[in-house]
């Protein structure tokens, strides 16, 4: 059991049979009636974010998520195969499992797979990965007056938006929280 005072970011609690990520809390003090706690929760497998205000001192049941480091190895019908770095088990997930990092996943990729209770709720992706440029339009100098943007198609298949001057068979880094252009690695 957790106190909501010991409410810190990246604390997973667990309510109602789902598992919440602290994304943000704070102890609130007013002026009349009694302290609280307001809370932003993220479900770790919907990734809904939800506002909640708890007592001081109230309990909720710690979610205890184990998290396991793997490597990607491959894509075949429809399923993403990982192995773990330890044991060297082998999983398959589908893209629904997955959600959005599948525009990140690159072959020998090591990223950090988390489970709870026995099944996985999420990945732990880095917060940046390094993507080669495989098709964008050719950046015409005086096109704009200030920075312009264009599309660019990178190894995975994913479409981001690069400055003009980026061109076919560069290396960009790529914010996954954002899924946007960072800078050329």
């Amino acid at each position: 059991m957790i106190s909501s005072n010991d409410f810190r970011n990246g604390v997973t609690i667990e309510i109602d049979g789902n598992v919440w990520q602290v994304v943000d809390f704070q102890h609130v003090k007013p002026g009349k009636g009694a302290a609280f706690v307001r809370t932003k929760l993220k479900n770790v497998k919907s990734g809904a974010v939800v506002e909640r205000t708890f007592n001081p001192g109230e309990k909720l049941p710690k979610a205890h998520i184990d998290r396991r480091e793997m490597q990607y190895l491959y894509e075949g019908d429809d399923m993403y195969n990982f192995m773990d770095n330890e044991t060297f088990d082998q999983i398959a997930l589908t893209a629904d499992q997955l959600g959005d990092a599948i525009r990140f996943l690159k072959e020998n990729m090591n990223i950090g797979i988390m489970m709870f209770q026995g099944s996985i709720i999420g990945l732990d992706l880095p917060y940046s990965v390094e993507l080669e440029v495989i098709e964008t339009d050719p950046g015409v100098r005086g096109d704009t007056a200030t920075g312009g943007t264009k599309q660019a198609k990178l190894e995975t298949g994913y479409v981001v938006k690069v400055p003009l001057f980026i061109n076919i068979g560069d290396v960009l880094k790529i914010d996954t929280r954002t899924g946007d252009y960072l800078e050329r690695a």
